[in-house]
């Protein structure tokens, strides 16, 4: 009785090492982030997914490479104490506009957000190419439409921005404490401010309908009729 028990267990073991092998190159090969249900799919039946996803973090915790969380997926990342050795190779092809990075930051926040709201907390109007670049950049894209008078087109980020800032999910921006602490606020702070802090939800909200055709082969921002100014 005992040798069957071994026996049991080591297929176990054995099976267990396979996954592993299998979730590992998987990963490796994988040009975009895999996600937990993508990787069970493609597991042998019966695997334990989640075991495997921690077995893999906790064998890539101390090595060049760690296994992460991008937006709900799991993808294979240059350890965060040796990014810097890996900077000079990076090719820099635009560098955004402080009025593009104050837009993300609202989109990244408030989403859904439309436009008009945009240049209403920033106190300034927003130039439709400010919104036309973190678009090209895929960092952020078109929700839906309000459902108000002019029907404006609603915004949110992409997985892509999480995954360039190395997000797990839009949970995981930083408070108002740590945006204090990193020194990007300063000065007096008015009684009772907050940072919102976004859902990760991509379902559209009660006050949010579907795009247009028109507006899915890109065409929303010519329909949209909120202002285009400077």
């Amino acid at each position: 009785m005992s040798g069957t028990r071994a026996t049991i267990t080591d297929l176990a073991s054995r099976d267990r090492r396979e996954a592993l092998r299998i979730a590992e190159a998987i990963l490796f090969a994988s040009a975009a982030p895999v996600s937990t249900e993508d990787l069970a799919r493609r597991l042998p039946e019966g695997s334990d997914v989640a075991a495997v996803l921690r077995d893999l973090q906790a064998a890539y915790a101390g090595r060049g490479v760690n296994l992460v969380r991008v937006a709900e997926a799991w993808a294979f990342r240059t350890a965060e104490d040796l990014a810097y050795l890996l900077r000079h190779e990076a090719v820099e092809t635009r560098k955004l506009s402080r009025a593009a990075l104050e837009t993300l930051a609202i989109i990244a926040y408030h989403q859904p957000v439309t436009r008009a709201e945009i240049e209403e907390i920033r106190g300034v109007s927003t130039s439709k190419g400010s919104v036309d670049v973190l678009l090209e950049t895929g960092w952020i894209r078109m929700r839906g439409r309000r459902r108000t008078p002019g029907r404006p087109v609603t915004y949110g980020t992409t997985v892509a921005f999480l995954e360039h800032f190395g997000l797990p999910a839009l949970s995981d921006l930083p408070g108002l404490e740590e945006l204090r602490g990193a020194g990007l606020l300063e000065g007096h702070i008015p009684v009772g401010f907050r940072i919102p802090v976004p859902g990760d939800d991509d379902a559209l909200t009660e006050e949010e309908e579907p795009l247009d055709e028109a507006d899915l082969l890109g065409y929303g921002e010519a329909l949209d009729p909120e202002p285009e100014a400077d």
